[in-house]
């Protein structure tokens, strides 16, 4: 017999979901996690955005797994009691040739099955937002923001009702095939090796790592990747401008700079792109003059020295500069050939509001 039913590598918020599914079904599940708190990578380093669905092509795992994400997680939060807010989101065009942009994502969210969206003049957003300037603009209701912490805490919490762990500071090392699954190898204090019947790699920054060090895992499976980093600004000094979230048409490989507030009601712009070879989360002052330049396409009103670095993110993309966005990757049996094992690649955003759907998924081609 197996130690575990499920070990999952990870405890961001698609690993955590991960298990939440596992060890509900009564399956015996552990998710390890190299760092000394869950969500520590990826997962903590975002806009905590709940998106609502209607940026991502027709067909793509993004569209589906967004909106059944989004849909889950509203309820998820309800019954936990988590803070969040359905505080809308206004997709802006700033002139008249912004207007096909978001004429083609207003088609792209009805084919998604993206519901509470509507077309709104540019007067109409400045009546719901004084300090918005647009020609024209979508208004998405069902977006909103989360504490994204809280979140992944109640996620930690239902695998301990369900008798499943999740332990901290424990590495994951490697993995081989056995007659019952996989012997897995851990660090830590107390290093070990662990049998599971499957295993799940949702690590994020380290995904094409951890795939490495799975014997037999076939290396043209493994993505290459490349680190897309995205630095925010906060406000100082000023009274943050909206309500709602606030974004502009999106740019080649992400959503663009835009806004959003957290649940006390500060501001916060970004992410930019900034592609690096390495992870460095220091947020340079001088890209604040790009900032200036792209907030103020839709709030003019923004002073002066009111931009101060915030923090940044790094994204495990699994595309670079200039190529084409691709979907999330969940390389199962039938990709890969080895039984009982997912690979998650690419999981950027929307993975926190998918995360519930992706999880869900990976029950279904485990189970």
């Amino acid at each position: 017999m197996s130690d575990f039913d499920v070990v999952i590598v990870g405890a961001g918020a698609v690993g955590l979901a991960c298990g939440y599914a596992f060890a509900r079904k009564g399956m015996s599940t552990l998710v390890i996690e190299r760092e000394n708190r869950i969500g520590s990578g990826v997962s903590s380093r975002n806009s905590q955005v709940i998106h609502a669905g209607f940026y991502y092509p027709t067909g793509s795992l993004k569209a589906r797994f967004c909106v059944e994400g989004r849909r889950a997680l509203y309820d998820f939060l309800t019954a936990h009691h988590i803070a969040h807010a359905k505080c809308g989101k206004l997709l802006v065009a700033t002139d008249e040739s912004e207007i096909p942009a978001i004429e083609k994502i207003a088609k792209q969210a009805e084919i998604n099955d993206v519901e509470g969206m509507r077309w709104i003049t540019g007067a109409e957003a400045h009546a719901m937002e004084p300090e918005l300037r647009a020609v024209a603009a979508l208004h998405f209701s069902e977006s909103g923001i989360l504490d994204a912490h809280g979140y992944m805490e109640a996620l930690e919490g239902e695998i301990a009702a369900h008798d499943g762990a999740v332990v901290l500071n424990t590495p994951f090392l490697g993995a081989a095939p056995s007659s019952e699954g996989f012997e897995v190898r851990v660090g830590g204090e107390a290093p070990t090796t662990i049998s599971t019947q499957r295993l799940i790699v949702s690590a994020g920054l380290a995904a094409q790592a951890c795939a490495r060090l799975i014997e037999g895992f076939p290396a043209d499976r493994i993505p290459k990747q490349h680190l897309g980093k995205g630095n925010y600004f906060t406000l100082s000094g000023v009274k943050a401008p909206f309500q709602r979230l606030i974004y502009p048409p999106p740019i080649p490989g992400a959503l663009g700079t835009h806004y959003s507030r957290d649940l006390g009601g500060a501001a916060r712009f970004g992410p930019d792109l900034e592609w690096v070879d390495t992870e460095d989360y220091h947020v340079d002052p001088a890209r604040a003059e790009t900032f200036y330049d792209a907030v103020r396409r839709f709030w003019p009103g923004l002073p002066d020295g009111a931009l101060v670095p915030d923090y940044a993110g790094i994204r495990p993309k699994i595309h670079g500069p200039g190529e084409p966005q691709p979907d999330f990757v969940i390389d199962d049996p039938s990709a890969h050939g080895m039984s009982g094992l997912v690979c998650l690649f690419g999981i950027e955003s929307p993975g926190l509001t998918s995360s519930l759907a992706i999880s869900d998924e990976v029950l279904r081609r485990l189970v």
